[in-house]
């Protein structure tokens, strides 16, 4: 079975699960017109995933249409500024991450918009941990082998990530200053990209997430050997934490969120947050979310606006510490 017939059953079945909020009539003064989200990632990331999904709902939700409008490049600063641009009228929203909101206001000295000023808070809507993962034919069987390799070999290992200010990134350089080695971070324009070099050997490692390696791994092409949540993942028990293999203080979570233009009004913004919720705290779709390996999150749009000045707040100080300068 293909790789993307199972991306398309997965998403399927995701979309399909039921919403509990109530559907909003069509000839209420909004929506007026389809809704476009705006993912600032490449088609077939996980963001794309997740987008698409949330697209599928709010369709339903709001008797409109929501088109997914993919706009990738620059860590996801390109899409995100483009939607801070937009009109704010409920129209349009944009499906952040921690790093767009959260570490590229450190690592680019202008990624062209503010996360906090330029955007309303609508939910935040999952969590994640990245796995680190590796091809057989590199020869590290486990995490203990990938550092020994790290430092033996004459040439630093490659890493790969999404781009730069993503939870990936931020994972290389973590574990170059708590594991004491020096790694090569290649940052991609699309994780879709750098996951296909992965499997062809022109990179030797990669820190992402589970679900667009899952396949891979099924399949004894990819072997993981770590994860940076706070704990073992229910998904993945016999993954251990980079804090387990005595890594202190590696905690990576990435986190997607909907936001809106700044100024959008209040009415649209609750609405939405009321449907993403009812789907949230459903019991079919908390059980197909933790099979993807993320956490659900939801909550009020103060509750996203407190999590992005954390964040934001929190990454500047490791950035930092790892001595990453900003771009």
């Amino acid at each position: 079975m293909s790789r993307s017939l199972i991306t398309r059953r997965r998403l399927g079945a995701l979309a399909a699960l039921p919403l509990l909020s109530p559907a909003i009539a069509a000839a209420q003064s909004w929506p007026s017109r389809p809704l476009r989200l705006i993912v600032p990632f490449a088609a077939g990331t996980t963001t794309d995933s997740f987008g698409r999904a949330i697209g599928n709902h709010l369709t339903q939700a709001l008797g409109q249409s929501v088109v997914v409008d993919n706009r990738s490049g620059a860590g996801g600063n390109l899409g995100v500024a483009a939607a801070a641009r937009e009109r704010p009228d409920g129209h349009t929203l944009v499906l952040g991450t921690s790093g767009t909101h959260g570490l590229n206001a450190s690592l680019f000295r202008d990624p062209g918009f503010d996360a906090q000023r330029d955007f309303t808070p609508v939910i935040a809507f999952v969590t994640a941990p990245v796995v680190l993962a590796v091809r057989p034919e590199l020869g590290a069987r486990d995490f203990a082998g990938f550092l020994d390799l790290a430092r033996r070999r004459d040439r630093p290992l490659t890493l790969a990530s999404a781009g730069n200010g993503t939870t990936g990134h931020l994972s290389q350089a973590l574990l170059d200053l708590r594991g004491n080695v020096r790694t090569t971070h290649v940052p991609y324009r699309s994780g879709a990209q750098a996951v296909t070099d992965l499997l062809s050997g022109q990179i030797d490692a990669m820190y992402y997430h589970f679900l667009p390696l899952a396949q891979h791994v099924q399949e004894g092409r990819l072997v993981l050997l770590g994860a940076t949540g706070p704990r073992r993942g229910m998904n993945l028990p016999e993954v251990p934490t980079m804090v387990e293999l005595g890594l202190a203080g590696f905690v990576v979570e990435g986190w997607w969120g909907v936001y809106a233009p700044a100024n959008t009004p209040r009415e649209p913004v609750e609405r939405i947050n009321a449907a993403l919720n009812g789907w949230l705290r459903d019991a079919a779709s908390l059980e197909m979310l933790r099979n993807f390996g993320v956490v659900p999150l939801g909550g009020t749009p103060e509750d996203l606006a407190a999590r992005t000045a954390a964040e934001v707040a929190k990454w500047r100080d490791v950035i930092r510490e790892a001595g990453i300068e900003p771009g």
